[in-house]
């Protein structure tokens, strides 16, 4: 009997050193870190334009760091961004194609359209101006001398904000340009000023990509700051009442944000130590 119990608290002495080891080897082991939060991806199609004067390379950064969400840019022509948005594609539209983008709210792809910013369209020529319209202030005018000259002219063809631009400038001057003058190009705004430099033609060009790379080519502002040239840009968050997939919550932090008063200061004085001017000017919030 006696070795018996003796034999039990051996047991059980060896069982709390035991338990003491293991607790003294936890305290050595640190605990698994927690698993790292799944990173917040938030797509947008936006023009070509907000990418090639290098004002996302300004704000997204600041998106990521006030919210947390990284953005996935897909820089394309306004067409072809609300293209993607009317598929569910994408979670947000950064565009400039205004008649466009009330229809793609209306015809229920996209919801809580914001004014963000505007800039302004420049025609833009070589220095020996064949068509003679540097100067002119009438940009109906200039476009009709250019298909009497039958002188070179881009345009994009690309069904973007710019393009749309473009045939609504012709329409206006009750023109139809066509012939092997007029070359449709099916390129982003940065390619058609490259070839449009390279074939000394004129083009239609958002003022903020022009100053953004006007330093590469020759091609310089030969008619600019008519009314209908104006160029404006807005937000838009795509339905989630049509597409399950899409990030709306992350949509409208976007439309939130660039709406509110940091992202519109920030565009109020993006370019401003490069080029002396503004290359966009914010119309959310009014900056002084």
């Amino acid at each position: 009997m006696k070795k018996k119990s003796l034999a039990l608290i051996l047991m059980l002495l060896f069982a709390l050193v035991s338990l003491a080891g293991c607790a003294k080897e936890a305290e050595k082991t640190p605990a698994p870190a927690p698993a790292p939060a799944a990173e917040k991806i938030l797509k947008m199609a936006t023009t070509t334009s907000t990418q090639d004067s290098g004002l996302l390379d300004a704000l997204v950064p600041e998106f990521k760091k006030d919210t947390g969400y990284t953005i996935n840019v897909i820089a394309v022509g306004s067409g072809q961004a609300m293209e993607m948005g009317s598929k569910g594609d994408v979670d947000v539209l950064l565009v400039h194609s205004r008649a466009a983008e009330d229809k793609f709210v209306a015809d229920g792809f996209g919801v809580n359209r914001k004014d963000v910013m505007h800039n302004d369209f420049v025609l833009i020529g070589p220095a020996d101006d064949p068509a003679k319209i540097k100067g002119e202030t009438d940009v109906a005018q200039a476009m009709t001398k250019i298909l009497k000259a039958k002188a070179t002219f881009l345009s994009r063809g690309d069904k973007s904000g710019t393009h749309t631009k473009e045939l609504s400038l012709w329409t206006k001057a009750n023109l139809k340009p066509e012939g092997d003058w007029y070359k449709n190009v099916g390129k982003g705004m940065g390619d058609t000023f490259r070839m449009a430099d390279e074939m000394k033609g004129y083009t239609l060009i958002d003022r903020a990509t022009y100053l953004a790379l006007k330093d590469k080519y020759k091609l310089e502002i030969v008619v600019e700051k008519d009314s209908p040239m104006l160029n404006p840009y807005g937000v838009i968050a795509v339905n989630k009442a049509k597409f399950a997939n899409v990030d709306y919550d992350g949509a409208m932090k976007f439309v939130e944000w660039i709406t509110a008063e940091k992202a519109q200061k920030m565009i109020a004085e993006f370019g401003k130590d490069k080029y002396g001017q503004s290359l966009f000017i914010p119309d959310a919030v009014a900056i002084k």
